[in-house]
């Protein structure tokens, strides 16, 4: 079997480009990652992941998406539910854990429903950062709540929701965002705290899901990990923290490589970040030109790459309880009884 190349990239919009199908078939990315720009209608959406599969001959290419709910959602009403964001769980959770944690299941459960209507079957949920008084806007309430041990435990019952239902989790972004005070998306954050402040407390989530298969990076410099270099593109940080530190030997991807945050252009983006550790260079907004330069300087999975993916599917796999067609109704009533204020 040819080993798809280590990348994860998008497309412009609701139909695949005789072009981009082309560029595909021969680039052969691992899958995809789809945005709002690429949501229309349900069957549009439907045929879309069959013909991003088609692309690359292969029909269980993983197709990514970000259905966190709240700000972050890439399917939208009238066709999909809306979710609640993260932060409204914790809320729940902190006055009820048991409450808290099974709403975040079953909250997870009727994303994976959603997600895996349109053709998606990874959800890069749950975000593991900590909500500090500095975050900035852009985690903001995404992030369950201000101290590791709540954040660990919902974004574990998340997971085990979406696992349930077949859909591959990706917890984010490792080694944690919470410290950032500006937007990855614009610009480089760079953390001043201690090695010491940062395993008591930011990486702790991370440390107690690290069992997970996925995880994605966050693009942020450690001043106490690595003075040079952001997480994404620093061997230092990947190797003793995420792999070390942390115990994750999952598939690690990058954040988006079109993100600001990184400088240099998008092949040398991508040529760093899996020199540095990362599995997968990922590639958010579907540029042509873009996609040009990053499949110029990646090649073919590397074999450990190739293990942890398929280590992923066995524990997917290992993992499925389907609740079916009147669980998930049950399911959808129970959550509006324990979250009555998000109707």
């Amino acid at each position: 079997m040819r080993v798809p190349r280590a990348a994860i990239l998008g497309c412009a919009g609701p139909d695949l480009t005789p072009d981009e199908r082309a560029f595909f078939r021969d680039a052969d990315p691992l899958g995809f990652i789809l945005f709002a720009r690429n949501f229309d209608t349900p069957d549009r959406a439907r045929r879309l992941a069959d013909d991003l599969r088609s692309s690359v001959a292969r029909a269980d290419a993983p197709i990514l998406i970000d259905q966190e709910g709240g700000r972050v959602a890439r399917l939208r009403p009238p066709h999909w539910r809306k979710a609640p964001p993260a932060r409204l769980l914790g809320t729940l959770y902190a006055r009820d854990p048991e409450r808290g944690l099974e709403a975040a299941k079953l909250n997870s459960r009727l994303l994976a429903a959603d997600v895996t209507s349109v053709g998606c079957d990874v959800d890069c949920v749950p975000v593991l950062d900590i909500a500090f008084p500095e975050t900035h806007a852009v985690i903001g309430d995404r992030a369950y709540a201000d101290r590791p041990e709540p954040v660990a435990a919902l974004g574990r019952a998340a997971a085990e929701g979406l696992l349930a239902e077949g859909v591959m989790p990706v917890i984010k972004h490792i080694p944690g965002h919470g410290r950032a005070t500006v937007d990855s998306h614009d610009t480089l954050p760079t953390v001043t705290a201690s090695r010491a402040e940062l395993e008591r407390t930011d990486f702790v989530p991370f440390k107690l899901l690290a069992d997970l298969p996925w995880a994605m990076t966050g693009h942020l410099l450690f001043e106490a990990i690595d003075a040079e270099n952001c997480v994404t593109v620093s061997a230092r940080s990947v190797k003793e923290i995420v792999r070390d530190h942390i115990g994750f030997d999952g598939l690690l991807l990058s954040d988006d490589l079109s993100m600001q945050a990184l400088g240099g252009s998008l092949g040398d983006r991508a040529f760093r970040a899996l020199a540095a550790g990362c599995d997968i260079a990922l590639h958010c907004n579907g540029r042509m030109e873009e996609m040009v330069e990053i499949a110029g300087r990646t090649g073919a999975m590397t074999g450990a790459a190739w293990r942890r993916f398929e280590a992923g599917r066995a524990f997917l796999g290992r993992h499925r309880d389907p609740a079916g067609p009147r669980g998930l109704a049950d399911a959808a009533k129970r959550l509006t009884e324990l979250l009555p204020e998000w109707g």
